[in-house]
């Protein structure tokens, strides 16, 4: 179990487009068409990272609780299915309807995705305002696998709340910590 941290986008970047397809539903999905009227949250998961495994129910949890609010959940898989099986296509189809991600969970099979967000690690959580301008990057909470702290969600939450009520996030932004993503040689 690796502790790759989150690469830490600058703040502002304009979220980077991308039309992949959804293992849920078949279809190929756009920033442009997922976007939520009032913010985006873009998340880097695979099915076995321990650490994804530690936050999945919190994910569902906030994805529902934010989605009538106006913000649209996204989650992406850019790992390399050919030295890591576990996390193609077919089983991330398996793994969301399982674990029941209320968002859709798209494979980015060459990796361009991760790279233009340089996502760096599982989870990677990035949110995106009305303006699709990058407001928060990094962690959900300070839980981790084994720490002993409680999964809360509240960096995630705090972000959102501030995209919903207007107001800049003033919170330190720490890094997501996880599993590298599995890249292509």
């Amino acid at each position: 179990m690796a502790n790759t941290p989150s690469n830490m986008l600058p703040l502002g970047t304009k979220a980077p487009t991308f039309h992949l397809p959804d293992t849920i539903s078949q279809k190929t999905i756009s920033f442009e068409a997922i976007k939520g009227p009032k913010g985006t949250v873009v998340m880097f998961i695979c099915n076995h990272c321990p650490f994804v495994l530690h936050v999945n129910e919190a994910l569902v949890s906030i994805a529902k609780s934010y989605r009538d609010k106006g913000i649209s959940f996204v989650a992406i898989s850019s790992n390399d299915v050919e030295n890591y099986p576990q996390d193609g296509p077919d089983k991330m189809k398996e793994h969301a309807e399982t674990v029941g991600y209320p968002f859709p969970y798209l494979y980015d099979e060459t990796q361009e995705i991760a790279k233009a967000y340089d996502a760096a690690c599982t989870p990677d959580i990035y949110v995106f305002d009305a303006e699709d301008k990058l407001v928060y990057r990094g962690q959900l909470d300070d839980s981790r696998p084994g720490n002993g702290i409680p999964v809360s969600g509240n960096d995630l939450k705090h972000a959102l709340d501030c995209v919903l009520n207007g107001e800049e996030n003033k919170a330190l932004q720490k890094p997501s910590i996880g599993c590298n993503i599995k890249w292509k040689s």
